[in-house]
């Protein structure tokens, strides 16, 4: 059994109770988490605020060197904190460690951004006035990461907001804290000033009450569910914070007749079951022109029923994992159960496995369902899991609107290999990010926006460092 607390103002720190970490490999507790109390969380908040006054003015070229050495650290212990993230989370431990190895990446790549924080000179008002505007760190920020991808979703909050000269507070998911708590501690090794990162766990309730009701912090960094997004922006408005919200997403997948089928089919295949769907740019709606669509069903269906489910660790690499916890897959039961109740057809999966050796684990079958409508929540919610939806279209207009149908706005794909028809159709999408032809949406260097309910602000690029500054207009007499 393994037990883990919190990191505050640079002292490992026991609270009172504790989270339990489950292995959805087999249901069994492995680890505890201790939860901080009231006085741990403010210590933490004023720790951050004080060490701010110092980091904030440290040299851009210092927190460059210093974000560089902590992308050296946390590739030294991939092995480790991969082999943690596989056992909470379940994914294979090689797709773990390449999230680790990603995740330093990303120190790295905000480390030499740094260095590129510029502000400008605006034309002067009269002849004896002169201006400045300048770009400085926000303050202190609260980084919340879901539990799908958890280290590299808290790096790509804590990196950039380091760079900027932010302090930071980062609360690990409940269901995936060990690897994230273990990145925070490689990061802290490579030098960092005590207080100016820090990793609490405990009541999600509890927390938020004390963050967003404490000024001193600024901006609030959220990846999590759409609902949540909205309760951090209520919960905003008392002091008025920032928020970069990378929310839901239900993905349409567009594959016209001119596609390359054979590659629609596999990739369409790996994003809709890649991390078991429990990714917020899984492809959850796949719309297929109806002139090539019962093909395209029927080598779909094909390729999904030879995808195999196994543990983190079982060689080979299985194509699943299970899903993080037993809500999930009654989150599935209930999506397919609404689904056949409004006529959808389930042409494969629709249940947990009948392999005994799958018995104890939350595994559930990659699951496609047929003859849908959009009154089916699988056509409308995002289920963030194995289950992907078949519809059809006839034109260009009918693809756009089916995709555009929803109140999310995070990745849509789009499958032709008419480039014309391809941009002239992105473009009209409602979606943050389009992937022509593949099924990579997002790039360290590029920005990660949700549109509509998806989200608010921007991650990765250097638009994600941005996120982390103001600005400020300084002007003055010419004497």
């Amino acid at each position: 059994m393994l037990h883990y607390s919190s990191f505050i103002n640079g002292r490992w720190q026991t609270g009172e109770g504790e989270i339990k970490v489950v292995d959805p490999s087999n249901g069994e507790i492995f680890a505890t988490v201790s939860k901080v109390t009231v006085n741990q969380i403010k210590e933490a908040i004023e720790g951050a605020h004080q060490a701010f006054q110092d980091w904030s003015q440290r040299l851009a070229s210092e927190r460059a060197r210093l974000l560089f050495q902590a992308a050296g650290k946390a590739r030294e212990r991939a092995e480790n904190i991969g082999h943690l993230l596989a056992q909470e989370q379940g994914k294979a431990f090689p797709d773990a460690k390449k999230e680790v190895l990603g995740a330093a990446d990303c120190l790295e790549y905000y480390g030499s951004l740094a260095m590129n924080i510029v502000g400008e000179i605006p034309p002067n008002s009269a002849s004896h006035l002169q201006s400045l505007a300048i770009r400085q760190p926000v303050g202190v920020v609260f980084a919340v990461a879901a539990w799908n991808y958890p280290v590299s979703l808290i790096s790509w909050k804590v990196a950039p907001a380091l760079a900027a000269g932010c302090t930071v507070i980062v609360k690990p998911s409940r269901e995936t804290p060990l690897a994230t708590i273990e990145f925070v501690k490689a990061i802290n090794e490579a030098g960092l000033p005590t207080g100016v990162l820090n990793a609490i766990s405990g009541d999600n309730a509890l927390i938020s009450q004390e963050i967003f009701s404490d000024p001193r912090v600024r901006l609030v960094a959220l990846t999590g569910s759409t609902e949540t997004g909205k309760e951090f922006i209520r919960a905003s408005a008392q002091t008025v914070k920032r928020l970069i919200l990378e929310l839901g997403g239900h993905s349409p997948f567009i594959v016209f007749s001119d596609a390359d089928l054979e590659k629609a089919i596999k990739d369409g295949v790996k994003r809709a079951f890649r991390n078991t769907g429990q990714i917020c740019n899984s492809v959850n709606r796949l719309l297929v022109e109806e002139k090539i669509k019962d093909n395209y069903v029927k080598a779909f269906v094909e390729a999904t029923q030879k995808l195999r489910l196994g543990g983190a660790f079982e060689e080979p690499v299985p194509d699943l994992g299970p899903m993080v916890n037993q809500a999930g897959v009654d989150r599935m039961k209930e999506f397919i159960e609404d689904a056949r109740i409004k006529g959808g057809k389930v042409l494969c999966g629709g249940k947990q496995p009948d392999d005994p050796q799958l018995q104890k684990g939350f595994y559930f079958e990659p699951t496609v369902i047929t003859n849908v409508s959009p009154d089916m929540k699988i056509m409308q919610e995002e289920p963030f899991g194995p289950v992907v939806a078949i519809d059809s279209f006839q034109s260009v207009e009918e693809a756009i609107k089916k995709a555009n149908g929803v109140r999310y706005g995070l990745v849509a794909y789009l499958y032709t290999q008419d480039m014309k028809k391809a941009f002239q159709v992105a473009e009209r999408l409602e979606w943050g990010s389009v992937a022509i032809n593949n099924i990579s949406p997002d790039s360290l260097y590029a920005p990660y926006p949700g549109w509509k309910e998806s989200g608010l602000g921007v991650e990765l690029g250097h638009q994600g460092l941005e996120e982390y500054l103001e600005w400020k207009h300084i002007k003055w007499e010419v004497m």
